[in-house]
């Protein structure tokens, strides 16, 4: 079957520190995938530094968050032909090299989801609050997907089939809606989710999204996030998904 033309999206806000070097480590482990950093507002020299790096730049002019910077993105990628969409942070997190395994996989499925916690000598360690959250949501959206996911809160994956267009026109914007919500959204739209092992590192700069102190705050948000996406009434174009009922054959790395 032919490759699917796929794009890597990376978001980034205020990521000077780390951004040049995530996009040569992605050119490097993937030199066929084209390489789109969204800009998210920064009010730093996150924008040069991608360019000169070799990244295509897409630059907004406020801060939307992960889920408005990675809803541009897929947009970008609809609006220029492309396939399927791998997001891949900007602090150097997620490794580049394990991108082609996340694309294999979207020959059987529309969305995948890189996933933390899938072995014991796992170096990431989540404790307290935020981790009884990620255990509880993993459970719930196991069941709702029908396959065992470790890591709902991943933003390490590879969209493609049917998810890719519906998530150009309905990504959530709100607070961990990028990945709970998102992921609901698949669901309901007949999208099939599954999960590859993927390691995650320390960030190479800058700071983390959430701190400790916030662990607790985490936990009744990712709560209240999974409530309202199981609530919430979402207008679905049943035309836009039937006419992408099926997942995109993408091989390992190619683009065309």
């Amino acid at each position: 079957m032919p490759a699917a033309r796929a794009i890597i999206v990376v978001p980034a806000w205020n990521e000077q520190l780390t951004v040049g070097e995530t996009v040569r480590e992605i050119r490097a482990a993937t030199p066929d995938l084209p390489v789109l950093v969204v800009s998210d507002g920064s009010t730093d020299k996150t924008a040069d530094v991608a360019r000169e790096a070799g990244a295509l730049v897409l630059e907004l002019p406020f801060n939307l968050g992960v889920g408005g910077a990675m809803r541009a993105g897929f947009r970008y990628a609809v609006r220029h032909g492309y396939e399927a969409a791998v997001q891949v942070d900007a602090d150097g997190q997620h490794d580049p090299n394990e991108v082609p395994a996340l694309l294999e996989k979207l020959s059987e499925a529309d969305l995948v989801i890189g996933g933390r916690f899938t072995s014991k000598d796992d170096t990431y360690k989540v404790r307290g609050p935020r981790k009884w959250a990620m255990v509880v949501l993993s459970k719930v959206l196991s069941r709702l997907a029908k396959t065992k996911l470790t890591d709902a809160t991943s933003g390490f994956k590879a969209t493609g089939g049917r998810a890719l267009p519906v998530f150009a026109e309905h990504y959530p914007v709100e607070y961990l809606g990028d990945t709970i919500e998102s992921m609901v959204i698949a669901l309901r739209a007949g999208c099939k989710i599954v999960q590859v092992p993927a390691h995650m590192r320390p960030r190479r700069g800058g700071q983390p999204s959430h701190r400790p102190i916030k662990s607790m705050i985490y936990l009744f948000r990712a709560g209240f996030a999974l409530l309202l996406a199981l609530i919430r009434r979402y207008d679905l174009d049943q035309q836009l998904l039937e006419s992408k009922s099926q997942p995109s054959p993408v091989k390992e790395g190619v683009v065309q």
